[in-house]
């Protein structure tokens, strides 16, 4: 199973007697909203405008659990996912195609969630809306209830210890921005730097410039260059584990399966005895 899928294919299955369940899954990490700004509206996004049949998910409260110690975006109660799914009209024996703005980040979180909790079939559209040159609705959709029921542990996660140990015995990622790796800026958590022994990857770079991802082998090359060598246990971690459900489902493509650390930097850096390393050098 692919794990991507892109605009023409997904038309040809949505035309098709089997279409999959379609998920909306817009979303942005708005910096601005500390100052006052108001946070992007992913619901209202939808109704304006969405591929026909799309159901909205929110990240936030159907991917996520509340922030905490934890982190910003931990995961959520299984329970509640599951109902989440169900109401989206997720079923267990038919595909999923989840997509986002463009930016691929919420889209992956939601890939993640539904692999991670044993859905069989979930691909993500390659460039997300903005490459859909298709129809268009407004609105909302009134799906059929699923019966999706999840089951997590169909993929490998990481908690704090379990990031920190990779970091020494692996290849342990950080998919955040370069200059947040370094310590040089940190414009959400409260310290900058990144895990000791992680290895800076952001994921601009499983990317062109339209916003789709590289072929499987230039991704390969990406991964092996920065360490992914056969038999290398890999994990990724990014600010809240979003962008990082990106990396993984890059590293996916490329054929290196991957753990993900979901607290990621926010949860590590609210933990005052965990250690922060700063600048270019891993260590």
């Amino acid at each position: 199973m692919k794990a991507i899928i892109s605009a023409s294919e997904l038309a040809g299955d949505l035309a098709g007697p089997h279409p999959p369940t379609l998920l909306d899954v817009r979303w942005q990490m708005s910096v601005a909203t500390a100052a006052g700004a108001p946070p992007f509206d992913g619901r209202a996004a939808h109704a304006a405008g969405h591929i026909p049949g799309a159901v909205f998910v929110d990240l936030d409260a159907d991917l996520a659990g509340p922030p905490g110690p934890s982190g910003r975006h931990p995961l959520p109660d299984v329970e509640h996912f599951g109902a989440a799914m169900r109401a989206a009209g997720v079923r267990s024996d038919r595909p999923v195609v989840v997509y986002d703005g463009g930016q691929g980040w919420a889209a992956a979180r939601a890939w993640w969630m539904l692999r991670w909790t044993g859905h069989p079939e979930v691909r993500v559209l390659d460039g997300g809306l903005a490459a859909w040159d298709g129809p268009s609705a407004s609105g909302t959709e009134e799906p059929a209830p699923g019966d999706f029921r999840p089951v997590p542990g169909a993929l490998p996660l990481l908690d704090a210890d379990g990031a920190a140990a990779l970091a020494r015995t692996g290849l342990l990622l950080d998919a955040r921005a370069a200059e947040r790796y370094r310590g040089e800026v940190e414009p959400i958590d409260p310290v900058g730097g990144h895990i000791p022994g992680a290895v800076s990857a952001p994921t601009a770079g499983n990317v062109t410039g339209a916003g789709r991802f590289l072929p499987a082998a230039e991704l390969a090359d990406r991964f092996r260059a920065l360490g992914a060598e056969e038999g290398t246990e890999v994990g990724v971690y990014c600010g809240s584990g979003v962008s990082a459900a990106h990396q993984v489902l890059a590293l996916t493509l490329a054929g290196i399966p991957a753990a993900l650390y979901v607290g990621s930097w926010s949860e590590w850096s609210g933990d005052s005895s965990r250690p922060v390393a700063v600048g270019p050098d891993p260590q």
